[in-house]
């Protein structure tokens, strides 16, 4: 088969593949907030969308000219655009007129229409079934879609490439709906076995078993909330810098300050301070501390702060804060705390392999401080009873 078939294909589930992993945590807080739990069915179905709308962009709009860009749509580019509906029947026949039929339906003319159906077949059985559109919405779905590619094809991704470099041809436009269509038709019985997100959200309130999964969820919520949020604090300096003096600005302690002291204070020490003292991710996966009053010498019902700390200093926290020491170090390349990135990824190790050993999926914070982790949406009067 032509490479020109099979390398899109290869794209996508490469490139889909890495971009459902890049997007993994986040799908899961998605799942386990709507839904109260997860769901590795649609967790599947997520993975699927993935491959496939990024096998659908290489298909329909890559690769892009590069070099000469005027020298190759000069020799390359399309002039007008095929608005004329049914010009792809015309064409078919006048390639395979006097062919047998075994040369017909292996006409190049005749594979790229059937290719066309076939490619937004898949359209229509996810968005109907995995996002819970009508029939009616998932074919006008795959109608905008598909209008959608054909402008960007003709106008040279909006003005990028001087000329229509893949001809926008109506008869695509109608070809793709046709699939979307037949995908929304058959959605039912092909993904039958993927639970609707109705159905799975209608118990959204029921309390689940604290389990390892859970724990981990929630841990890597945690980490990915202050990676992400030091992130986007550190781009913001840069850009208010840049845009006021025209540099980008240089590493200086007012930037550590604002990027990653002040995303460990939001991240961690905040949630930790307030409330009952779930971390961030904890409240995301609908984690709630509960004191252990077997443990607690005067029989309160709440952590004291030295018990806050000392969960603090046992759990994210303490991770959170040898991230931002190995900032430091190499934003202004200090040499005593070059070992506070080895230092956090060995605590983060320690962390995630404690869960399953301890008690309750508790962890070490839970062995540092008196308290248990519970479903936070069990009754207060449930949780009093468990204390």
């Amino acid at each position: 088969m032509s490479d020109v078939w099979t390398w899109p294909a290869r794209i996508g589930v490469l490139l889909g593949a890495g971009l459902f992993l890049a997007l993994l945590v986040p799908i899961l807080v998605i799942q386990i907030r709507r839904y109260g739990t997860t769901s590795p069915a649609r967790l599947l179905g997520a993975a699927a969308l993935a491959v496939y709308g990024t096998a659908l962009v290489a298909y329909t709009l890559l690769p892009l000219p590069s070099g000469d860009l005027a020298a190759w749509c000069a020799e390359y580019g399309y002039p007008t655009v095929q608005l004329r509906p049914g010009q792809i029947f015309a064409d078919i026949r006048e390639r395979t007129a006097g062919l047998p039929l075994g040369a017909v339906v292996r006409d190049i003319s005749v594979l790229q229409g059937v290719f066309n159906v076939v490619l937004f077949v898949p359209w229509g059985i996810l968005v109907r079934r995995y996002l819970g559109w009508g029939l009616l919405a998932s074919a006008a779905s795959a109608l905008g879609a598909s209008l959608l590619i054909e402008v960007v094809q003709a106008t040279g991704v909006f003005g990028l490439i001087p000329c229509s470099y893949r001809l926008a041809d109506v008869d695509d436009l109608v070809t793709n709906t046709v699939g979307g269509v037949l995908g929304a038709l058959i959605a039912p019985w092909v993904l039958r076995w993927m639970p609707r997100a109705k159905t799975l959200a209608a118990t959204r309130g029921e309390p689940r078993p604290v389990t390892v999964w859970r724990r981990w969820l929630g841990m890597a919520v945690d980490a990915v909330a202050y990676t992400t949020l030091s992130g986007l604090l550190a781009m913001a300096w840069g850009l208010v810098g840049y845009l006021g003096t025209g540099q980008v600005p240089p590493d200086t302690v007012p930037l550590w300050l604002f990027a990653s002291v002040l995303s460990w204070v939001v991240v961690f020490v905040l949630p930790l301070a307030t409330g009952t003292g779930e971390s961030l991710g904890q409240r995301t996966v609908w984690l709630a501390v509960v004191p252990d009053v077997s443990r607690v010498a005067d029989g309160g019902v709440g952590l004291s702060w030295s018990a806050r700390l000392r969960r603090g200093l046992a759990g994210g926290a303490l991770w959170g804060l040898l991230q931002v020491l190995s900032d430091a170090a190499t934003m202004f390349d200090v040499g005593a705390l070059a070992s506070a990135s080895n230092l956090a990824s060995w605590f983060a190790a320690v962390l995630v392999v404690a869960v399953p050993f301890t008690a309750g999926k508790r962890g070490l914070s839970g062995r540092a401080a008196p308290y248990r982790l519970a479903d936070a949406r069990e009754g207060a009067g449930a949780l009093s009873t468990h204390r």
